[in-house]
C-alpha cells in the first residue's frame, strides 16, 4: 500500500470539505522531527494553528534530510496544491538558496529562515553577515531586492529580520532572519510565525496527544500508524478530541 498516495486522495477531500478558496494565500511548513532511530520529514498543511500531515518520509538514516530529499517531499505538497498561492516555511535546517530559488521556479513563496553567519550584499556595498546587523531586543529590519550568500550570489531576493522584544525581562537568545520573496517585513513574519504549528503537532504526534513515540511501532506498520493519526488530526478540532482518539490509536499499535 502506498500510504502517502493514499492519504494525498483523503487530503483533497478535506481541503475541498474546508472551502479553501481557489486562489487564497496558504501556508506549509517543512520540517523533520526523531525519537530513538526514526528520522522523519513532514510537510505540513498549516490549518487553525495546527499543521495536518500532507506528506513524509522516513529517512534512512538520522541527521539532516539533503536537498533532493527536501524537494521531493515539497514537490509533492506543491502539486496537492497546485491551485493556492503556497508560502512554504523552514526552519535553518532547510536555509540554502538552492532550495529558495527551486522554489522561485515552481512560483512558490518562501519564507526560510536564515543563519546569523549567512552574508549578505546591499546594494554593491560589502557583504555582511546577518549577525553584524546591529538587532537588538525589540528591533527589525527588512531588505530589499539584495544578494544573499557570497558563493552563490542569489537574488534579487528580500531578507526580513526580528528580534522580539524583551518581556517579563527576558528575551529571545537572538532574532529570526528569513530570506523570503514576499514584499515586507509583515507579511515575512506573520508567515513565519505560522511555522510553529507543525512543532505542535511533531508533541501531539509523539507524546501530547496520539503517543507515536510510545507505540514502538517500526518499518510500514509505523508509517500506516502516521496515516492513521494523519486521519485522525483533520477529523479533531480540540485537544480533548485528540485525547479520546489515542486510546484506539495506541490498541491499534499493539
Amino acid at each position: 500500500m502506498d500510504v502517502n498516495r493514499l492519504w494525498l486522495g483523503m487530503f483533497a477531500l478535506f481541503v475541498r470539505h474546508q472551502k479553501v478558496a481557489v486562489d487564497s494565500t496558504v501556508y506549509v511548513a517543512i520540517d523533520r522531527t526523531t525519537w530513538g532511530d526514526i528520522n522523519l520529514l513532514m510537510v505540513s498543511f498549516i490549518w487553525r494553528k495546527r499543521g495536518i500531515p500532507l506528506y513524509w518520509q522516513r529517512l534512512e538514516t538520522l541527521g539532516n534530510s539533503n536537498l533532493s530529499v527536501q524537494k521531493k517531499a515539497l514537490k509533492v505538497a506543491l502539486s496537492a496544491l497546485c491551485e493556492y498561492k503556497v508560502v512554504v516555511l523552514g526552519d535553518r535546517e532547510f536555509c540554502s538558496v538552492d532550495l529558495a530559488g527551486w522554489l522561485g521556479e515552481q512560483s512558490a513563496y518562501f519564507c526560510l529562515r536564515q543563519k546569523k553567519s549567512t552574508h549578505i550584499q546591499l546594494h554593491d556595498e560589502d557583504w555582511i553577515a546577518l549577525g553584524e546587523l546591529g538587532l537588538t531586543p525589540g528591533t527589525s529590519c527588512f531588505y530589499n531586492q539584495i544578494t544573499v550568500t557570497e558563493s552563490k550570489g542569489f537574488g534579487p531576493v528580500q531578507v526580513a529580520g526580528k528580534w522580539k522584544r524583551r518581556y517579563n525581562g527576558f528575551a529571545p537568545d537572538e532574532p529570526w532572519f528569513i530570506l523570503t520573496n514576499l514584499d515586507s517585513l509583515e507579511a515575512a513574519i506573520l508567515a513565519y510565525q505560522k511555522r510553529f504549528s507543525i512543532e505542535e503537532m511533531f508533541r501531539d504526534l509523539k507524546l501530547g496527544g496520539y503517543c507515536l513515540e510510545q507505540s514502538r511501532t517500526q518499518g510500514k506498520r509505523f508509517m500506516t500508524m502516521v496515516l492513521l493519526i494523519a486521519i485522525a488530526y483533520t477529523c479533531a478540532t480540540t485537544q480533548g478530541q485528540r485525547r479520546k482518539q489515542n486510546a484506539l490509536l495506541r490498541y491499534i499499535a499493539r
